[in-house]
């Protein structure tokens, strides 16, 4: 829900009070926080939060203070006058935003320690269908409420939602989570280390211990898989044409003369539908196809999905041409992000959930904000439908990527069948 909050609705409400279309999209950069969302994970991760943790235990606990947090934030956008204060707005939306990526990364974490590796795909599957509807929520239900009772009530109401979350989460158990033997061993061995320097009194070499567990392993376990690197920039590159339309899908099809109930009413009517046959069929390639072949599919109707963009610009205001372009934007966006976030999944150590998936969902996010960030200013450069080919061809170089990955886990594939070296790793490198 929040990221609906200070990203597509927030668009819209932007857009109907007349802020300008490059304020519009440099306002994609309140997203920040989550690309960021890795550098306070071991803090999540490891530290526990005062009372509440020691009441709730590690994961409920630091979700609670989260959605707390939001019930404050929220308000504050909603008292806040985008047309006269837009940089007070930015200001309470990346408030939003940091509180929202936290709560991310305790729940993403939450999530994987529960699975097991056979229910990952699965697992990611559930996880999509309640992202959107949290999305259908802060979008199409917000837009719907407006006409009737004005923007600020609306993001009132939607920080109550967030109540839901709050009784769901307090009505869970805590999950197992820990360090393996041989992480654990790692780690002990570095504590010993720097316990025995003599320069280091006890407090310091064991607050020391602390932080490379919690900050230095997590990175160094990563970079220790191959191709980590390629898969970093695959990551970032995956979602960047899907990301380059979304910033400025809701301007565009205000500017076509849709308003605010036209709008909802396609994202109510088609775009949950469209995203659950998404989801549906993106668990179904992981499970019959795997996860690279997986990737492959749902990466390439990603990147054609735009083209109907292209076809609405053309067209002009049809209601008609709107549901099939929304319908099946939310379609491949349901394929694509169930696919991408079971490997995300799947990349993780278990000794460091909350830190790499909090890193590796930060490294996707990227697109979304800095590199999207000039959306904004490319739109007002070109026309729609020339914008919607760019954000088209903004998808090459994830599947190019993806390309290289490939090629090498063949590779190592081939090396396995022939006894050279160990068992394939779970990046697909």
């Amino acid at each position: 829900m929040p990221l609906a909050l200070v990203f597509g609705t927030l668009t819209i409400w932007m857009a109907k009070v007349g802020v300008d279309k490059t304020t519009v999209g440099l306002f994609s950069a309140v997203t920040l926080p989550y690309a960021l969302k890795f550098l306070w994970a071991p803090v999540i991760d490891r530290a526990p939060f005062p009372v509440l943790s020691r009441l709730l235990g590690q994961r409920r606990g630091w979700t609670v203070a989260s959605q707390l947090a939001l019930m404050a934030a929220i308000p504050a956008m909603a008292l806040t006058d985008p047309a006269a204060s837009p940089w007070m707005m930015g200001l309470f939306a990346l408030l939003v935003s940091f509180c929202s990526a936290s709560q991310d990364i305790v729940i993403d974490a939450y999530r994987v320690e529960l699975l097991e590796e056979k229910k990952i795909g699965a697992g990611a599957s559930m996880y999509i269908f309640g992202y959107r509807i949290g999305l259908l929520i802060a979008g199409a239900g917000a837009l719907n409420m407006v006409g009737g009772l004005g923007w600020s009530v609306v993001y009132f109401i939607m920080a109550a939602f967030i109540l839901i979350g709050l009784v769901t989460i307090l009505l869970s158990r805590e999950p197992q989570h820990g360090a393996d033997e041989e992480t654990a061993a790692r780690e002990r061995r570095v504590a010993e280390y720097l316990a025995q320097r003599p320069n280091l009194s006890g407090r310091r070499a064991a607050v020391l211990a602390w932080l490379y567990g919690a900050v230095v392993s997590p990175f160094v376990d990563f970079m220790t898989r191959p191709q980590w690197l390629v898969i970093l920039l695959f990551i970032v590159f995956f979602k960047l044409g899907d990301s380059m339309a979304g910033v400025m899908t809701g301007y565009f099809m205000v500017e076509l003369g849709f308003s605010e109930a036209e709008i909802g009413n396609v994202g109510k009517a088609i775009c949950f539908a469209a995203t659950m046959l998404g989801i549906v069929i993106g668990g179904w390639l992981m499970a019959k196809l795997g996860m690279l072949w997986s990737l492959w599919i749902c990466g390439g109707v990603q990147m054609l999905s735009n083209l109907m963009f292209v076809v609405q610009a053309l067209v002009g205001h049809d209601m008609g041409m709107l549901a099939v372009a929304v319908g099946v934007e939310n379609l491949v966006g349901g394929m694509g992000t169930a696919a991408l976030v079971a490997y995300l999944s799947g990349l993780c150590n278990l000794a460091y959930t909350a830190t790499q998936f909090a890193l590796l969902s930060a490294v996707a996010s990227i697109g979304r904000t800095f590199l999207a960030a000039p959306a904004g200013r490319l739109a007002e450069m070109l026309d729609w439908a020339p914008y919607f080919l760019v954000t088209t061809l903004a998808a090459l170089p994830g599947l190019a990527l993806l390309l290289w990955l490939t090629v090498a886990h063949r590779r190592r594939a081939e090396q396995l069948d022939q006894g050279a070296i160990g068992p394939p790793s779970a990046t697909g490198g």
